[in-house]
C-alpha cells in the first residue's frame, strides 16, 4: 500500500511514530492529563489531517503538533493557565491571512504572549507567496500547516481575529472578537501579497500594544 492508497490508515511506521507522539505527550502533560485523554486527542489530530492528506508520510508529526496545540488550550480553560494572553487567529483556508498574522505575532511577542491560527475549511498547504513575502520580511512560515480550529482552542483564546471567514467563523459569548477585512492572497503573487503583509504587521503591533505586550 501507497500512501495514497488510504492516509487514513497506519503503516508500521507510522504506527510507530505515533506512539512515540503519544509518549512525548504524556510526559510533557504529566499529572495534567490521562493517558486516555492524550491518546484520544492525538488520534482525533491523526485523523482531521488524514481526511485531507495526499502524503502520510508528515501526519504523526502534524498530529503531535496540533494535539499538543489543543492539550494546552484545554489546559487553559481547566484553569491552568501561566497568564500570558492568547490571540487566536482565523480565516477559512488557514493558508494565507491568518498564517502571517501568527508569524507576525510569534516573531515580535517572542515569549511574552501566545498566538494560533486556524481555518473553517482548511487547506493542505501554506500559500507559497504568503511564505516569500513573510521570507522578505525575515519571518519564516514556510513550517506551519493549515489547520482546523477546535472548542477549546477558542474557548482558551483570550481574544479572536477573524479574516473573511463569516459565519463558518466559530463565536462564543463572552469572547473577545476582532474583524479584520483584509483582501485574500490566495491566487496572488508575492507583489500583490506585500501590502496585505504590511496591513497585517501594523494590525498585528498595534494589537500587542492594545494588550500591553512588550515587542521583543
Amino acid at each position: 500500500m501507497t500512501d495514497t492508497d488510504n492516509p487514513g490508515e497506519l503503516t508500521i511506521d507510522q504506527r510507530l511514530a505515533v506512539a512515540t507522539a503519544a509518549r512525548r505527550l504524556g510526559e510533557e502533560f504529566a499529572g495534567t492529563f490521562s493517558a486516555e485523554t492524550i491518546e484520544g486527542f492525538l488520534h482525533a489530530s491523526y485523523d482531521q489531517f488524514a481526511s485531507r492528506a495526499a502524503i502520510a508520510t508528515f501526519l504523526p508529526l502534524l498530529a503531535e503538533r496540533f494535539a499538543r496545540q489543543r492539550l494546552c488550550a484545554l489546559a487553559r480553560v481547566e484553569g491552568h493557565s501561566d497568564g500570558r494572553p492568547i490571540v487566536l487567529f482565523l480565516c477559512t483556508h488557514n493558508a494565507g491571512r491568518s498564517q502571517m498574522a501568527l508569524g507576525f505575532f510569534t516573531h515580535l511577542a517572542g515569549e511574552h504572549a501566545v498566538a494560533w491560527s486556524g481555518g473553517s475549511e482548511f487547506a493542505t498547504e501554506i500559500n507559497p507567496a504568503a511564505v516569500a513575502a513573510m521570507a522578505e520580511a525575515g519571518i519564516d512560515i514556510s513550517r506551519e500547516f493549515p489547520k482546523p480550529w477546535t472548542e477549546e482552542i477558542v474557548r482558551a483564546a483570550d481574544v479572536v481575529v477573524t479574516m473573511g471567514c463569516g459565519d463558518a467563523c466559530p463565536v462564543f459569548p463572552g469572547k473577545r472578537y476582532l474583524d479584520w477585512e483584509l483582501d485574500d492572497p490566495a491566487g496572488k503573487g508575492v507583489e500583490e501579497v506585500r501590502p496585505i503583509r504590511d496591513e497585517i504587521e501594523r494590525r498585528v503591533r498595534a494589537l500587542l500594544a492594545d494588550l500591553d505586550v512588550p515587542v521583543s
